[in-house]
């Protein structure tokens, strides 16, 4: 993992490389819950009575699960590169180390927010976000 750390500046300089990957990891992910909705009723009725379906469909969604975990991953390092930490790969949830009066924070973002605008201590997490006072 990166040590880099963030002013609130900084961090909003770098997200609009940032939103991109977060965003694709939260359409992948959204995608792979689909295809395991899919896959737990397509092996319950090819395990009952077939359904009309083969086991090669189950194959598929397998391979393309397989394809989207390995995407998942890809951007998580990437986002690791970056210096975030990713918090809630669902919905993009995501942390810019930081530093409020030498303190160690957390900036926190996530998928959908214009800006980095909050911050947390690093054991409130989400529920402890405060709205960014310092520069």
């Amino acid at each position: 993992m990166s040590e880099r750390s963030f002013t609130p500046a900084e961090a909003n300089s770098a997200l609009p490389q940032v939103r991109d990957v977060a965003e694709r990891l939260v359409a992948l992910r959204t995608r792979m819950r689909e295809i395991e909705e899919t896959r737990q009723g397509l092996a319950g009725s090819i395990g009952s009575n077939g359904g009309g379906y083969a086991a090669g469909d189950l194959r598929v969604l397998n391979s393309e699960l397989s394809s989207l975990a390995s995407s998942v991953a890809e951007c998580l390092v990437a986002l690791d590169e970056l210096g975030v930490q990713v918090k809630d790969v669902d919905v993009g949830l995501l942390d810019f180390p930081s530093r409020r009066n030498g303190e160690p924070v957390l900036l926190c973002w996530h998928v959908g927010e214009d800006a980095v605008s909050w911050w947390h201590h690093l054991d409130t997490g989400f529920a402890g976000r405060e709205p960014i006072d310092w520069e």
